[in-house]
């Protein structure tokens, strides 16, 4: 069990978290906290519960026990204001294979209740600059997942949880998210994370490491 310490400057806590999946217990009674200007990274094998953590943490699973809190009040309590201020992006790429690459993202950011924004610029910080108008079907893995990407370039949520966001990146591509989620983290954001590559960029203060387990009962 981790023990819960908070600050004034915690974003999202988690308070004895339990998840049981399958009739098996993937972590019980785990606690912790994520301050403004942290990266946490989730570390641990397959069937861990890595990404069931993520998806609890992000308001889209529940616990079988335990609560999650947003700067203090419990994010069932708070749900608009703690979704303002999430941004989620999961496992698979969430990319329409109908859509072209703006059009994906031009739907992902006004869903997100943005309506000003230069989609043609955003894409070109992913170096997707002329792919603007191509299907996502049509475009590669790297490609597909830096549309879903693209949008991490435009928004104001503090606090941002990303499940596995370097699959079928290069290299470039994943020094260029490492710097993004640096700049994020010293304006007062949050990134929680899981990969299963180090990261070369984050080694400093402001990167902790979470591992979980895999339990066999």
């Amino acid at each position: 069990m981790t023990h819960l310490t908070t600050t004034a400057n915690t974003l999202v806590s988690a308070d004895k978290l339990t998840c049981i999946r399958e009739e098996r217990i993937l972590f019980d009674e785990l606690s912790f906290s994520v301050n403004e200007g942290e990266i946490i990274q989730i570390e641990g094998p397959n069937g861990a519960g890595k990404t069931s953590l993520l998806r609890i943490l992000a308001g889209l699973s529940r616990p079988y026990a335990g609560a999650v809190f947003y700067q203090g009040e419990d994010i069932t309590r708070c749900r608009d204001e703690f979704n303002e201020n999430l941004l989620y992006l999961g496992h698979l790429a969430g990319v329409k294979s109908e859509l072209t690459a703006e059009e994906n993202l031009n739907f992902n950011l006004r869903l997100s209740g943005y309506d000003q924004f230069n989609s043609g610029e955003i894409l070109a910080k992913v170096n997707l600059k002329g792919f603007e108008e191509a299907l996502a079907g049509h475009l590669s893995a790297g490609q597909h997942r830096r549309t879903a990407l693209a949008r991490l370039w435009h928004t104001n949520c503090k606090i941002w949880i990303l499940d596995e966001p370097f699959t079928a990146i290069d290299k470039r591509g994943v020094a260029e998210l490492e710097q993004l989620f640096l700049e994020h983290a010293a304006s007062g954001g949050c990134v929680i994370l899981t990969t299963h590559q180090d990261m070369g960029l984050i080694k400093d203060e402001r990167l902790r490491k979470l591992k979980l387990e895999y339990r066999f009962i």
